[in-house]
């Protein structure tokens, strides 16, 4: 058999693997969105519980304050939630189910998306990409409780109950809510890779921490800014969003440094072989 034929041979098989993978992770997806959706009064218990008065972030914060001598307490608020079209209600429930599917599954997907790329890393690339692998989904989840938790909650409270007038009221629909819901936590999910970002253009050369440290301040305005756009207008939830992301901010200069110190020791030790 010729190389070419070899090499087409290859090809055929890693694209066989690539779909038996997708097979895998499309069964694994539904088999758990058939579930949530069976489960329909706990998953949107879960869901709806953000836009309640009472939520735990509420208590908390109230907690928090009352321990520092304050007596604020949050006002009860009450959205109402509608559906405008005969089959949102059920189409809503299909397409949470399959969110809500997809993300229970994503360690089994990272899982299996790094079984399908191991094979061709070299050894010493095999060495930080399991943590590498690791910390993506450690702070997606940590971005995404970030959202259910702080961002969310404080942001429906919010443009849910302003009102431009005392005889406008807000009836706010169910297709809008989890659509806000989604893009909040995928995009902090996102945004908490900014250390894992940090660490592969510092492996590449492109980063320094000491780049990092003399715009500490633009990266700051930046987060304000940013958070600002993101939350709503009020100095509480930007400073809910702005801590920890300013916190990622510092931890990704950490990650650089140590990167680069890990870089400048082997390139130490080249040079002391080569002597």
């Amino acid at each position: 058999m010729s190389n070419d034929s070899e090499a087409m041979l290859t090809f055929g098989g890693h694209l066989e693997v690539l779909r038996k993978m997708l097979f895998r992770i499309a069964g694994v997806i539904f088999s758990l969105a058939i579930v949530i959706f069976i489960f329909k009064d706990l998953t949107f218990d879960l869901i709806l519980a953000p836009s309640d008065w009472n939520f735990v972030t509420y208590r908390a914060i109230e907690n928090v304050l009352h321990s520092m001598g304050s007596d604020f307490v949050f006002d009860k608020f009450h959205v109402d939630l509608i559906a405008t079209d005969l089959s949102s209600q059920f189409m809503t429930h299909i397409s949470t189910s399959l969110y809500l599917g997809l993300l229970l599954a994503s360690p089994y997907i990272v899982f299996e998306l790094y079984g399908f790329v191991a094979p061709a890393l070299l050894e010493s690339e095999r060495k930080y990409s399991t943590g590498i692998v690791a910390m993506v989904y450690m702070l997606f989840v940590a971005g995404v409780l970030m959202s259910y938790y702080v961002l969310f909650p404080v942001s429906f409270r919010f443009l849910g109950t302003y009102s431009v007038a005392s005889s406008v009221h807000s009836m706010i629909t169910l297709d809008s809510y989890i659509s806000s819901f989604v893009t909040l936590t995928l995009m902090m999910g996102l945004v908490f890779q900014l250390p894992v970002i940090a660490y592969v253009l510092a492996r590449i050369g492109i980063l320094q921490s000491s780049f990092m440290v003399s715009y500490r301040r633009h990266a700051l305005l930046a987060i304000m800014l940013l958070s600002a756009i993101i939350t709503p207008p009020d100095v509480m939830s930007l400073i809910l969003v702005a801590m920890p992301l300013y916190m990622l901010y510092e931890i990704s200069i950490h990650v650089v440094r140590r990167v680069s110190a890990g870089i400048d020791d082997f390139a130490d030790g080249e040079n002391y072989l080569a002597d």
